[in-house]
């Protein structure tokens, strides 16, 4: 599990005061990259060839985020399966704890060369299992 905090700012809200559904997606990938900087050795990954590319995101908005609240984003691993991965991520108001974004993201690992997803081996299984502690 990895935890990552955003604070609202003017460039995040939209025409109607709240921050613009876009900009969660935003968040979201910012917190993945910090947990991946956390978890694996993208150095390593980037020296076989390989990375990854996200194939589906599904996310429910539950409420508005203003400028200046301060929004924390918890990832964690909800699956591993033969050629995808699945990400659990829940956006929340720091302090009140209460819900404003919920996804799924799915990524798979692919070929750099080649662009085509590959099976998740052991190796990339073990240092993604590491997600959750």
């Amino acid at each position: 599990m990895s935890l990552t905090n955003i604070n609202v700012r003017g460039y995040h809200i939209d025409l109607y005061g709240h921050v613009n559904n876009a900009r969660y997606l935003e968040f979201l990938e910012e917190a993945r990259w910090e947990l991946l900087d956390k978890t694996v050795d993208r150095d390593k990954w980037h020296r076989q060839g390989i990375g990854l590319s996200v194939v589906n995101i599904n996310i429910n908005y539950r409420r508005p985020a203003v400028m200046g609240d301060r929004l924390e984003i918890k990832t964690t691993l909800e699956r591993i399966g033969r050629k995808s991965v699945v990400l659990k991520q829940v956006i929340a108001k720091t302090g009140d704890r209460r819900l404003v974004a919920e996804a799924l993201v799915t990524f798979v690992i692919v070929n750099m060369k080649t662009l085509q997803a590959i099976p998740v081996s052991d190796e990339i299984r073990a240092e993604l299992t590491a997600i959750n502690g």
